[in-house]
Order: C-alpha cells, then sequence, then structure tokens
C-alpha cells in the first residue's frame, strides 16, 4: 500500500505492508485523513505517544470503509462508513481500536467532512464536560480558538448549556469568524488587558471554565480572567510548556487547574470518552448543528503542501487530504 513513512529527513510515501488487525482492531480503506498540529513535530523527528520515528507510518485521523474487523471487535462491520483516530493513518490502508472506530453521524456525510471530527470532537467534549465539569448557565473561555479543535470547543459548549462563550485569537480576520461557530465574545489575547476584558464580558464576575491550548505565557493571565472557584483545563501548550506561575493567585482564587492529554491514558478510558462523546453530540452531528469548516483539501501525493499550509499557521478549521 501506498504510505507516508518517517525517515531520518522528515517522510517519503513509499509502498509499506498493509497492516494486520488484531482480534480487537478494526481494518479501514482510508479515504481522507487528517492533519494535526502535532504531525508537524513528529515528521520532524519528535515523538508524540506512540507516533514517530523512522520506519513508522504518522497520522492521528482518518475516515473511511471497513474491510476487516477483528474476532473481538464491537459495535462495526465490513462495509461500514467509519472514522477513527489512532496512529498510522497517513496510508491506504489503517487499523484503529473498535472503541475509536465510529459510525458516520449521517448517510450524507462525506469522508472529508467526517475526517475533521474524531480528535476534536473527542478531545473538546472530554475536556469540557467530564474534566472542566461544564454545566449549564456558566461561562466558558476558548484560549486559541481559531483552531479546529478550538472551533470545535466553542461549538460544544454552546450545544451543552453554556451561558456566555469567549474566544480568543491574536488574528483579527479569524477573530471576526468565531462568532459564526459559538463565540458571543472574541477577544485578542495578544493585548495585556484581555483578562479584564473576559472579566467585563461576564458583568465582573470572572470565567466559570477556561479550556486553555497556549499555556506558557497565558497561565498567570487564566487565572486572572477565572472568578473564584473557577476551573482551567490544559489541553496544549502551543505558547511554551514553561512560564513563571503565581501560586497566590492560585490559592487566592482557589482554582481547579487540570491537565490533559490521550498519550497517557489507557485504551478502556480513550473508548469510554469516545463512547460520552457520541452519546452527548452525536444527534448534533448528525443534525451539522455542529461542523467543522474545511480549510483546504489536497490530494495525498500533496501531502507535504498540507504540512506546508499548516506550519504557515494561516489556516482557518481543518486541513484535509484525501485518497482516490
Amino acid at each position: 500500500m501506498k504510505a507516508v513513512v518517517l525517515n531520518t529527513e522528515g517522510f517519503s510515501i513509499q509502498d509499506a505492508p498493509r497492516p494486520v488487525p488484531s482480534e480487537e482492531q478494526v481494518l479501514v480503506r482510508v479515504k481522507a485523513c487528517g492533519l494535526n498540529r502535532a504531525d508537524l513535530g513528529v515528521i520532524a523527528g519528535g515523538k508524540h505517544g506512540s507516533q514517530g520515528g523512522a520506519g513508522t507510518i504518522p497520522g492521528m485521523e482518518w475516515a473511511g470503509e471497513v474491510v476487516e474487523v477483528g474476532a473481538k471487535a464491537h459495535g462495526v462491520k465490513v462495509g461500514d462508513r467509519v472514522m477513527c483516530s489512532g496512529s498510522g493513518g497517513y496510508a491506504e490502508y489503517a487499523v484503529s481500536d473498535w472503541g475509536r472506530t465510529i459510525p458516520l453521524p449521517s448517510e450524507t456525510m462525506t469522508y472529508e467532512q467526517a475526517v475533521t471530527l474524531p480528535i476534536a470532537v473527542q478531545t473538546m467534549h472530554n475536556a469540557l464536560v467530564t474534566v472542566g465539569e461544564l454545566k449549564p448557565g456558566e461561562t466558558v473561555l476558548i484560549q486559541g480558538a481559531s483552531s479546529g479543535v478550538g472551533l470545535m470547543a466553542m461549538q460544544i459548549a454552546r450545544a451543552m448549556g453554556a451561558k456566555m462563550v469567549i474566544g480568543t485569537s491574536s488574528n483579527a480576520t479569524r477573530r471576526e469568524q468565531l462568532k459564526s461557530y459559538g463565540a458571543d465574545v472574541a477577544l485578542d489575547n495578544s493585548d495585556p488587558n484581555w483578562p479584564a476584558l473576559a472579566i467585563e464580558a461576564n458583568g465582573g464576575k470572572g470565567v466559570d471554565l477556561i479550556i486553555d491550548q497556549l499555556s506558557g505565557p497565558f497561565g498567570n493571565p487564566n487565572m486572572e480572567a477565572c472568578k473564584i472557584l473557577g476551573r482551567i483545563v490544559n489541553v496544549g501548550r502551543l505558547a511554551g510548556r514553561f512560564a513563571e506561575f503565581d501560586f497566590d493567585l492560585h490559592a487566592l482564587k482557589r482554582i481547579k487547574y487540570t491537565g490533559v492529554t490521550f498519550r497517557t491514558r489507557s485504551i478502556d478510558e480513550i473508548r469510554e470518552i469516545a463512547l460520552r462523546a457520541m452519546s452527548d453530540l452525536g444527534a448534533h452531528l448528525k443534525s451539522g448543528k455542529i461542523a467543522l469548516p474545511i480549510d483546504s483539501s489536497f490530494k495525498f501525493d500533496q501531502i507535504a503542501d498540507a504540512f506546508a499550509r499548516m506550519r504557515a499557521n494561516q489556516h482557518f478549521g481543518k486541513i484535509v487530504v484525501t485518497l482516490d
């Protein structure tokens, strides 16, 4: 099969053995795969969980048709149209655990649309609802809201009953687009005064829940924007892994500050995350009420151009790669 294979210089598209599913896995003929920012680090020689290392195939999410089902796999059958997450997705065939193999929410959904969903839906439902303990009527701030997962987070917050959704972006053009995806207020997080503006937007009370994809220097300003007994969920560290931390502010506001990642979760935990997300959001995905924009679509042989598009950081929504 044709696949993206990592090497010491990055990657190449070459022939690779077709994967064989285990008893609990599903083999899928890939029709589309989605790019994620973690992929950039992997193809540059880094590691992201099991992803990375010369000779391996990267790719965290894909959509396609089931061609083989392991003896202990549940809920899917040969011929099903599915969306998947895992590793090895940049190839003509990929395997996924049955719990991470989800039937497309509607018959009319395309593979390109479907591949925008698995990681964004599961990551942000878990961050907002399970870890963030979002309650109807609360205020939510999404730090880095113009990314694909950020756009998804705003829509999930709205669907789960948030009273007010605040999105941040340092890009003026992207900020203008946030209200189409659930934001009541769009703030410029390059403005040092943004925490005060967030507090003001909520009538001077501060924010109940912040979903932070940036971290680094945003740690203390996030706590400034939080109300007493607010919650912060650290989903990403795009602005940096290290920064000064005001422990006194943390204590004064009695903030619950939680970090999350899929990299240290068991397969049972991930299955439960996927199940909960689809239970709460399946109807919204089927109706199209929750959806992500496709920024651009590339053929598989153009995947280097797709990575360049992501590296330029000018996209809005999801970058998708299709296979004939």
